[in-house]
């Protein structure tokens, strides 16, 4: 950022009386300009014993299978943005019900957080929307897991498949880490007991 949004004065990177990091601040109004964290949230879409998943059709990881996902937009809830997303990714129709949160990924390297909710799709009635190439079912074995898109989706799948065999779907909750080797880890750092 470069101007106030609300005089159009420069704006000057300092840590602002009573705060402890740096943010963009105004000093002709005096605003503060926070940049807060992004939330992606998606579903993981069931129909029987398989998932619907969507093959990129944009970067990054074009040509990759993921779940659909993307980024809430302001004034709607996670789980209506995740059925949001599930609608212009998969063409798909979702229906969520009770204690449908599933897992949450905190990213700080990226400044991102993903939610995804466990959904049952209400019909077969799904194609590629815009973002994605083709969409299609998969059991557990029909995965490709070599081309999937993301950690946090493959983590997610591998949750879900693990879960469905005793019917009990806890939410988890994991802290990712990148590494300057480009490794990444995934822990875990809360579980529900229902």
């Amino acid at each position: 950022m470069k101007f106030c949004h609300h005089c159009a004065a420069p704006l000057i990177v300092r840590v602002p009386e009573g705060d402890d990091k740096p943010r963009h601040c105004c000093n002709d109004c005096q605003s503060i300009f926070y940049q807060n964290p992004k939330n992606v949230v998606g579903t993981v879409p069931i129909y029987k014993n398989k998932v619907l998943l969507c093959k990129r059709a944009i970067q990054p990881r074009i040509g990759k299978w993921t779940l659909p996902a993307g980024f809430m937009e302001n004034g709607e809830s996670s789980l209506s943005g995740a059925i949001r997303e599930t609608k212009e990714e998969a063409g798909a129709t979702a229906l969520t019900g009770e204690n449908s949160l599933y897992t949450l990924f905190n990213l700080p390297a990226i400044n991102q957080v993903y939610m995804f909710f466990r959904a049952d799709l209400l019909d077969l009635n799904f194609n590629p929307g815009i973002e994605s190439e083709a969409t299609a079912l998969f059991s557990e074995e029909e995965i490709p897991w070599s081309e999937i898109a993301f950690p946090v989706v493959k983590s997610t799948l591998e949750h879900y498949f693990l879960d469905s065999k005793s019917n009990h779907f806890p939410v988890r909750m994991f802290d990712v880490h990148h590494s300057l080797e480009r490794d990444i880890t995934i822990e875990l750092i809360s579980i529900s007991k229902t």
